[in-house]
């Protein structure tokens, strides 16, 4: 579950919701989304949902509509994909994984642990162009298998703090 406020109201949401929003295609994605941003608000505290700036590396569809969902940062101009954050030196299957959450005067980053979160193949398989229909069978596979070991760690236990 992940609880943000509007107008001090608590609004819960489940992994669920967010896929019921989202559509089938980029569950890991939404995984993402949702699992940094229970970790931030755990950090940040109990978070007017309409006050909250991001900023992320991560470029997918799946992390961008679990946050719009949520704190409705899309469509208020709240929510910025910035490549210049991105942990090059982490190499290209983490690099990406990096979140920046603002709230009031208070920030936080956070990025994916190092850990078998997100696998090279899932990265490469993603990125290849032209996918056969058995490459495309497996990259869907290995999409759920990152959205289940995302959803099965605790808060705190996907992402990082970056100091």
């Amino acid at each position: 579950m992940l609880t943000v406020y509007e107008s001090g109201h608590p609004i819960d949401f489940t992994f669920a919701d967010l896929m019921k929003y989202h559509g089938p295609e980029f569950p890991g994605g939404v995984a993402h989304g949702f699992t940094v941003m229970r970790h931030a608000f755990s950090i940040l505290g109990d978070v007017e949902r309409r006050e909250v700036q991001v900023r992320t590396a991560f470029p997918g569809p799946g992390g961008r509509d679990a946050v719009e969902m949520v704190l409705r940062a899309v469509t208020d101009g709240r929510y910025v994909v910035d490549p210049e954050l991105a942990a090059t030196e982490r190499g290209a299957t983490l690099a990406r994984y990096v979140w920046q959450f603002t709230w009031r005067e208070r920030s936080v980053t956070l990025q994916i642990r190092d850990d078998g979160l997100v696998t090279d193949e899932f990265i490469a398989l993603g990125a290849k162009p032209g996918r056969t229909d058995a490459e495309n069978a497996r990259l869907t596979v290995l999409k759920q298998e990152m959205t289940d070991r995302l959803l099965a760690r605790e808060v705190g236990a996907a992402y990082e703090v970056v100091e």
